[in-house]
């Protein structure tokens, strides 16, 4: 008798572990299929509730910018899945073994502000919303995550449409903002000022590194050539003609390799700049052969400056130091008259 209520209990789990599996099955072939719908966004803070209807659970915030897929239509509301938002900032940090992928939020939202891959203009709708955000970003009056969501809205642009006139311009941005967030937290750490910047943490690169990839010589890939060099340069010299002499040489470089690009001029003053300050640091130290290397070198630049880049403000600014050079005037330290 008990081996037949063993037997009985064992059958009776086991049909319930595979109505179980049937059940688990028929959900992932659901979720699938509402996967398979088309990839959207929304350009506004918008409620994500349980059922289409205001007086529903709330389930999330949804943010502009955040990454989603429309698994139905129901009159002025659609069903979606979105992604957690929660982006993973240094690739290098994440570990090899051991990563679960947390499963996306899923509800209802109001379809006005959803901007899917198979809306017509899209691409135009997604920029322009975004440079407004960007906007936002640069008035001290406007939302502290404005800077996020316009990287979002970018990065948006680029997935969902990816053959856009516009996506260079959308990953450049979407990268640049990233850059500039992590600079201004890096510039708060001690390790800021260190002169040797292998001794601090340097910015994630890999989102420029793309664009150099797929928009080589493009004005976006000057820009983001210009940006990754200050992962090279001395945190603060300290005194050391090492950093002056080393981010010159960088400065100088970039000019070779982006002879006309937006960065170009400001490159070049960048390196006379730094010849300048190298002159009075030689001078301060008795080394008069190379404070004068120094001095013509910049003399040089400025020449260059001049003649291609003439109508800018970096020439006449380098024009300047040179003035100030030929004349006796520091540009760096103590008052050495």
């Amino acid at each position: 008798m008990n081996s037949k209520i063993i037997v009985i209990a064992l059958l009776c789990a086991l049909a319930a572990s595979v109505a179980a599996q049937k059940s688990e099955k028929k959900q992932q072939k659901e979720m699938e299929k509402a996967m398979a719908g088309p990839r959207a966004t929304v350009l506004r803070v918008t409620i994500l509730y349980v059922a289409p209807d205001k007086q529903s659970e709330k389930v999330t915030r949804m943010q502009p910018g955040r990454e989603m897929v429309v698994a139905e239509q129901s009159g002025p509301w659609v069903r979606v899945y979105a992604n957690t938002d929660i982006e993973k900032e240094r690739e290098e940090d994440v570990p090899v073994f051991g990563e679960t992928a947390t499963p996306p939020v899923s509800g209802w939202m109001e379809a006005k502000g959803v901007v899917r891959e198979t809306t017509p203009n899209g691409d135009s709708i997604l920029m322009g919303e975004a440079a407004n955000e960007e906007a936002l970003a640069n008035d001290p009056k406007g939302p502290a995550n404005a800077a996020q969501s316009a990287r979002l809205l970018y990065r948006r642009l680029v997935e969902l449409f990816p053959n856009s006139p516009f996506k260079a311009e959308a990953m450049w941005r979407s990268a640049d903002i990233r850059w500039q967030i992590e600079k201004a937290d890096a510039s708060t750490r001690s390790s800021a000022r260190e002169k040797d910047p292998n001794l601090r943490q340097g910015l994630e690169e890999n989102e420029l590194k793309k664009v150099l990839k797929y928009y080589p010589h493009t004005k976006q890939a000057d820009l983001a050539a210009f940006e990754l060099l200050d992962n090279k340069i001395c945190g603060e010299w300290q005194g050391d003609v090492k950093c002056p002499e080393k981010e010159s040489e960088l400065y100088e470089r970039y000019a070779a390799e982006h002879p006309d690009g937006v960065k170009t001029a400001q490159a070049l003053y960048m390196a006379v700049y730094r010849q300048a300050c190298m002159k009075d640091m030689y001078a301060s130290e008795g080394n008069e052969h190379r404070a004068q290397e120094s001095h013509n070198h910049a003399r040089e630049l400025a020449a260059r400056l001049k003649e291609k880049f003439a109508q800018t403000d970096y020439s006449v600014r380098a024009g300047a130091l040179v003035y100030k050079l030929d004349e006796g005037i520091p540009v760096y330290g103590i008052d050495l008259q």
